[in-house]
This record gives C-alpha cells, sequence and structure tokens, in this order.
C-alpha cells in the first residue's frame, strides 16, 4: 500500500541532531595508522549510500589513485541517520561529503570542518511536476502539494517560492516526502523533490500505465533552482579545521584532495569504467541507473574554469546569503549569521591542482560534452 506523505518536517530536525551528536564530540583519529605496504590509513566519510554520485572518490580507490598519493582510503556508506560533518567532527573519519549548507549549520552549532575542496559547482536540485499540472516555474507552485525530503534540503525550494512571491508557509501545502518518487507518481504530492542524478532518473525507469513504455523527459516539467537563481552549493570535501593546524595533516589534505580530484578527472573521462567500477562497489541500484547519475554529476562539476574543487564566491556568497536570510515555514534559517574565516579554504586544493597540472592532467574540462545516456527500466 502506497504510504500517504507526511507534514513537512524542516531543517530544524537536522540542526537538533548536530547539536545533540556535537555534545558528545570526541577527538578519535579517524584514520591513524599505516598498512604493512606502508600506506596511511585515512578514512572518508559519505552522505548517502556508495552510488555515482561518490564515483570519483571510487575511482580514485579502485585505479590506484589514493595508493600514488601513499594513502589507504576507507570510503565509509553514509544513510539516513548518519551526518557526515557530525562524524568528521567527532573524529570518527578524516574527511566527509558533504552538501554546503548543511555543513556550514553544523559549523555553526560547533562542528570544527572546513571546505578544503568544493567539488560540485551547480545544484543537482529539481522540483518535478507532470506537464499537465502546467508547473514551469516557482510562482506556479501556488495552491499546489509541494513534497520535499526535509532535513536541511528545503530552502532552495523556500528561496525560490519567496522570490517567485509566495509565501511557502500559506501558499503551498507542504508535506514531508520519502526518500522515492512514489508519492509523486500516485498523485499524493503534485511537485516533488528530486536530484537529477538519482530521483529524476527513477521517474525515467519507471513505465507509465497509460502507454506501457518508460516515462520520457516530455512527460514532465522540471523546475531547476539553478536557472532560478536560488541554487546552493551541494557536495564538497570537508576537513577537520583543528588537524588543519598539523603540518602532517595538511600534507595528507593535499595528497588526499589530489587522488580524489584525479578520480573525478577519470570519470569525466571515463563513464562506462566508472559505471562499473560504481556496481563492482555495492550499489543496489543498477547500471545503467549509475551510468546516468554518473552523466549527471559531471555536468555539476564541468566545465570547472578555475579548476575541479576551487570554491566560487559567487556561488558561496549566494549560498550563505540564501542560509541567512530564507526562512522555512518555522521561521527559521540555516544560519544565523556568516560563517567565519575558516569555513572554507583554497590552500589546499589549489596545492593538489598545481600538482596535477604539473603531470599534464586536464583540470578544467573546458571542452567537456555529457554522454547520451539510455536507462533500462528499474535502472538495470
Amino acid at each position: 500500500m502506497m504510504k500517504s506523505p507526511k507534514r513537512f518536517r524542516t531543517g530544524l530536525a537536522l540542526a537538533a541532531l548536530v547539536a545533540a551528536a556535537l555534545t558528545g564530540c570526541s577527538t578519535t583519529d579517524g584514520g591513524s595508522g599505516t598498512t604493512a605496504d606502508g600506506l596511511t590509513k585515512v578514512k572518508l566519510q559519505l552522505q548517502w549510500f556508495k552510488q555515482g554520485q561518490f564515483a570519483g572518490y571510487l575511482a580514485a580507490a579502485d585505479q590506484g589513485f589514493y595508493k600514488e598519493q601513499g594513502l589507504s582510503v576507507d570510503i565509509l556508506d553514509g544513510g539516513t541517520d548518519i551526518v557526515p560533518q557530525t562524524v568528521l567532527a567527532q573524529g570518527q573519519a578524516d574527511y566527509a561529503v558533504a552538501w554546503v549548507p548543511k555543513a556550514l549549520a553544523s559549523r555553526e552549532a560547533g562542528a570544527g570542518i572546513t571546505d578544503v575542496a568544493q567539488i560540485f559547482q551547480r545544484s543537482g536540485t529539481k522540483q518535478v511536476s507532470f506537464k499537465s499540472e502546467n508547473i514551469p516555474d516557482a510562482a506556479a507552485l501556488r495552491g499546489k502539494t509541494v513534497g520535499n525530503w526535509g532535513y536541511g534540503n528545503e530552502f532552495e525550494l523556500f528561496a525560490g517560492m519567496t522570490k517567485a512571491g509566495l509565501d511557502p508557509a500559506k501558499d503551498v501545502k507542504l508535506v514531508q516526502q520519502q526518500f522515492d518518487m512514489n508519492a509523486f507518481l500516485s498523485k499524493d504530492i503534485t511537485a516533488a523533490q528530486a536530484m537529477s542524478y538519482n530521483e529524476y532518473a527513477q521517474l525515467l525507469e519507471t513505465k507509465n500505465p497509460a502507454t506501457g513504455k518508460l516515462y520520457t523527459a516530455d512527460d514532465f516539467a522540471t523546475i531547476d533552482w539553478n536557472a532560478e537563481g536560488v541554487a546552493m552549493l551541494q557536495d564538497a570535501i570537508w576537513a577537520n579545521t583543528e588537524k588543519l593546524k598539523d603540518a602532517k595533516y595538511q600534507e595528507q589534505t593535499v595528497k588526499f584532495i589530489a587522488a580524489s580530484l584525479k578520480g573525478w578527472i577519470f570519470c569525466r573521462d571515463n563513464v562506462d569504467k566508472c559505471r562499473d567500477i560504481t556496481v563492482a562497489a555495492g550499489s543496489t541500484l543498477g547500471a545503467s541507473h549509475q551510468q546516468w547519475q554518473i552523466n549527471e554529476v559531471n555536468k555539476l562539476i564541468w566545465p570547472s574554469p578555475a579548476g575541479i574543487g576551487m570554491v566560487d564566491s559567487t556561488a558561496w556568497n549566494r549560498t550563505v546569503k540564501i542560509a541567512k536570510d530564507t526562512k522555512n515555514q518555522e521561521g527559521a534559517t540555516v544560519l544565523k549569521k556568516d560563517p567565519d574565516a575558516s569555513a572554507y579554504s583554497s590552500d589546499y586544493v589549489m596545492k593538489a591542482l598545481e600538482q596535477l597540472m604539473a603531470a599534464g592532467v586536464d583540470v578544467t574540462g573546458t571542452g567537456y560534452a555529457p554522454k547520451q545516456v539510455t536507462l533500462a527500466e528499474g535502472g538495470k
């Protein structure tokens, strides 16, 4: 039986979880020790389970890029009950992948973390509706049932509605969406949240009961928050701020970033191979879904005119402004004040880029062009 959508739950729940977790913050060295062959052990905490969203890190391990840097990296799955930036702050990992606004909320709650490489340059979040609903932009959400995952994922949506002149607390019916598209497909939600690389693909992998064939992009309308001017920065590599005072950790951070960037560059140029690497890493999603996911993630990274991993100050400032100014239905914002100067640093990624460029590696992807990916039913 289809579950009805829950009432919308906001980022306040996330903030409460973060604050509670940080209360018991430890200083355990997440990656202490070396392997038998002398590699430094490092732990990377993902924000979700292994999938194409993290293909660059999986490729860096599979292709030996971490080993080239003298590192043995243990890539840790995330999940619904794992806050990666908190795991990092508690010392249970050496690095973490997390969305910028969520990580900044954790910093404001006391987490000592620093963005050392901004991997995604663009937002992958969309609001999807059936084309028959005639919702081409945020203004058209008025009076509609609007789904969102909550837990800090809602602020682009709220910023978009506010910019369009809507009061999110009054002008739409907000419901908490599950991490799937079932309620949307059953028409319980009119406009649903979807990542371009995951949930949107799930729609295109599903048969349209009216035709017996897979849905196509022509069946849907999407609101792209990049186009609406309210996109927030997402996946970044975060390091432990306190440990960055240590020269050894600084050197390790440059090595880790260089290998990770090389992994992402490999996936830019070898989508099919990275699909196979991701599937082999244990993803429960199918091969065509992973290929789609990697291809779509590449669009969020490439081209990177300043070099992959560099922070675009305009995008950063926009993210901070939305995090400070946009209120959810409870009147809360992501941030209460500007983050301090240690919120991000370009020092380590610049050194990593210099290393890669010296080796003749293309770090900007100026000529990047996405592949055409055909999805199979169920993403198989």
